[in-house]
């Protein structure tokens, strides 16, 4: 098949050697000329533009920056793309504007899916990961052995456009909440004179990632008694973080927001509920 990808950076590149490994003709376009041209070594066809790139492909990747970034690509080459072609964006995007995306290429008549990843680069370059989707069931089926053959794993979210964007931010958050929950770890760590490195050897006896489902589970929809670990507790144990952490010139950097959490919580009434109850969303006002 003939395919183009716009977008050669790290996954972009990783993307294009799995498809050229499959045998496709693959034509190429990224911003920095250099990124694309690294892969004409192993078969690629690099393109002066994005035009250029997608004239002739059957489908069609994107692996940008940001929603900017994917409109500034596409909308130039709008009437460029065969009304038989589908587009399929990697880029992780916000919601809204995926939603508004989709809505305006359906308007020209053209197809575009979102199909972010939960993959690293070397993911990418052998097929292993997972790819999120949403849009019309029927397209995304139509699509899904494909897809699967360039991540491994294909999740269909919904009908509605924007819900693979929603999701791969939930996951992303939950990732970078917990880089900076370590980086407290460390910080707590430095302050009771213990090495980092000694300190993280904690988690390989003790995986509190095991309990990241029910603990999930329990803040979106509860039950919130009969607790398992109070709000009141939980707002000590933290209090005594951060304590210890300034005792010896260290600030932490997430715990005082969670701090915050619990202190409205018991400023609530809420002082003996399960402390999951804290963080739990609220309606507005």
């Amino acid at each position: 098949m003939k395919i183009a990808f716009l977008g050669t950076g790290l996954m972009g590149a990783g993307f294009v050697q799995r498809l050229l490994g499959q045998g496709h003709d693959v034509q190429v376009w990224n911003r920095s000329p250099a990124k694309a041209q690294a892969l004409q070594a192993r078969g690629a066809t690099v393109c002066a533009d994005a035009a250029e790139a997608v004239r002739g492909a059957e489908r069609i990747h994107l692996s940008l920056a940001d929603d900017a970034s994917v409109d500034a690509v596409l909308e130039p080459i709008a009437d460029t793309i065969a009304a038989a072609t589908p587009v399929i964006d990697h880029t992780t995007t916000a919601p809204t504007p995926t939603r508004e995306r989709a809505a305006r290429w359906a308007a020209r008549g053209r197809t575009f899916v979102h199909a972010p990843v939960f993959m690293a680069p070397s993911n990418a370059a052998e097929g292993t990961g997972v790819m999120l989707l949403s849009g019309p069931k029927p397209l995304c089926d139509s699509l899904t052995p494909a897809l699967q053959a360039m991540t491994g794993k294909v999740v269909w979210l919904g009908e509605a456009p924007e819900r693979a964007a929603a999701f791969k931010l939930f996951g992303n958050l939950t990732l970078i909440g917990l880089s900076g929950v370590l980086g407290d770890v460390v910080r707590l760590a430095q302050a009771c004179g213990i090495a980092p490195e000694e300190a993280i050897g904690l988690f390989g006896h003790f995986n509190p990632g095991a309990m990241l489902p029910a603990r999930a589970a329990k803040i979106a929809s509860g039950p919130y008694e009969p607790p398992s670990f109070e709000v009141t507790m939980a707002r000590k144990d933290v209090r005594l973080m951060i304590e210890e952490a300034a005792a010896h010139g260290f600030a932490l950097a997430v715990m005082p927001a969670v701090a915050a959490l619990y202190d409205a919580a018991i400023a609530r009434g809420e002082g003996h509920l399960d402390a999951s109850a804290a963080v739990r969303p609220r309606a507005k006002g």
